[in-house]
């Protein structure tokens, strides 16, 4: 099944689950741990964690996972991290709490992609493994769900402040998930017949009084319209408060947000802005993705034709085009680190640069005098050298360096103008990118 086939399906989406259960952590670890553990191992199949992260890094084994919460052990508390050394991606806490804390098991997990839920039958070992985990630490809220969805949703604190948060917890239904177990406290308090009688693909109590709910067979097509409905209709009867039609516009609206984008970017930019989106939080990735489809940057002006180009007016053109390699050096010094491709000075790197400064929001991080005196006249040279080295260019000296030009056919290009332009702001890297002004230069040198 493909992401246009299924909503759900969306790239980058991971399932989250969280899980709150009471532990008798004054108790022997290795003893209380095991019923959580053999449930993981029974359930996890592929994503089963293969690596324990206390403060060493160990094989998983469940004396591992005893090991690295002892080496880990605070007074009131201690964590390991459960991890996979191949796909697909997992990223897990374990944390456990003592006296005088509530004693606690809390577990959070991450997996990635979402489609390993896409089957009914992978979605049920996960449900198993949670119900038994709920039975065995009884919980005040556990929850599975596609992540995108939950920061949409407004998850956790759901438009609460932290001090109201942090105080009251999952005291109501603030959200319906595709998996869900709500405390025996919560259950009471929306009624216990309500809760029991909720529409939904299962509902059971289990033995503490707590509720597992699942409101679709399966976890990776929650955006899709029947699973929407479902949810719907499982919130609204647990919220009488709240209008079926207003519950359903509302995660409607979320699906459309979540619904694949295809890219579309500008091509001479293209290699640049496909690497923007992972920036955007889950949530908000498609509709950043929309949005660089509809950006256009301007056309480079940092060129002349070739009948009105400045002449050379150095009087040691050697010793010039020398300053102009030892500038680009200075930004393979100040980059080589972090975007190792510098040393190639390929139109690839380009693209590595400009990233680079846009990630770290450099031309508004840096004190602009410097960025001046420093970034500028090494970034003008870098660009000039790369045209030089692939496109056959030909600098012509100036002793105004803003003034030097890079001859490529019957255009020439002002590097350095460019260079000064292009740091202005974090928006003006990708306005006057260096990868746009080469693949132009690219395109009207043959």
């Amino acid at each position: 099944m493909t992401a246009k086939e299924n909503p759900g399906l969306m790239a980058g989406d991971y399932l989250n689950l969280e899980f709150d259960g009471a532990c008798n952590t004054p108790g022997v670890l290795e003893r209380e741990l095991t019923p959580f553990l053999e449930a993981l191992e029974a359930g996890a199949g592929e994503w089963m964690p293969d690596i324990v992260k206390g403060v060493r890094r160990r094989k998983y084994t469940r004396e591992a996972v005893a090991k690295g919460l002892a080496e880990r052990r605070q007074e009131r508390t201690t964590s390991v991290g459960l991890y996979r050394t191949t796909g697909p991606d997992l990223d897990t806490s374990l944390n456990l709490r003592f006296p005088p804390l509530r004693p606690s098991l809390d577990f959070s997990l991450t997996v990635k992609p979402l489609d390993l839920f896409a089957q009914e039958s992978s979605c049920k070992k996960l449900v198993e493994m949670v119900r038994a985990w709920a039975i065995h630490y009884p919980v005040t809220h556990a929850s599975a769900h596609s992540s995108a969805d939950m920061e949409l949703a407004g998850a956790p604190r759901f438009g609460r402040d932290r001090e109201t948060y942090y105080r009251d917890g999952f005291d109501k239904v603030y959200e319906i998930c595709w998996l869900n177990v709500f405390g025996a406290k919560l259950v009471e308090t929306v009624g216990r017949e309500r809760m029991r009688s909720t529409p939904a693909h299962r509902v059971e109590e289990l033995p503490d009084g707590s509720v597992l709910l699942v409101t679709w067979p399966t976890a990776a097509d929650f955006a899709s319209e029947a699973a929407r409905t479902a949810q719907a209709r499982a919130w609204v009867h647990l919220r009488p408060d709240l209008d079926f039609d207003t519950v359903m516009a509302t995660l409607r609206e979320r699906s459309a947000m979540l619904a694949p984008v295809e890219p579309r970017f500008a091509p001479d930019i293209a290699a640049l802005l496909s690497r923007l989106p992972e920036y955007a939080s889950l949530g908000q990735r498609q509709r950043r993705i929309a949005e660089l489809n509809a950006y256009v940057p301007p056309e480079p002006e940092e060129w002349l034709p070739l009948n009105a180009a400045l002449p050379p007016d150095v009087a040691d053109p050697k010793a010039a085009l020398e300053q102009y390699a030892y500038f680009a050096e200075r930004l393979i010094a100040l980059l080589h680190t972090p975007v190792p491709s510098v040393f190639k000075m390929s139109p690839e790197s380009l693209t590595d640069i400009d990233f680079h400064f846009w990630k770290e929001t450099f031309p508004d991080t840096f004190e602009r005098h410097n960025i001046d005196a420093v970034a500028v006249p090494a970034v003008g040279a870098y660009l000039g050298e790369v045209l030089v080295k692939h496109l056959g260019g030909q600098w012509l000296p100036r002793k105004q360096w803003m003034e030097a030009q890079v001859r490529v056919g019957e255009r020439v290009w002002l590097p350095f103008a460019r260079a000064h332009r292009y740091m202005r702001s974090t928006q003006s890297l990708l306005d006057h990118s260096l990868t746009q002004l080469y693949r132009v230069a690219e395109r009207h040198s043959r």
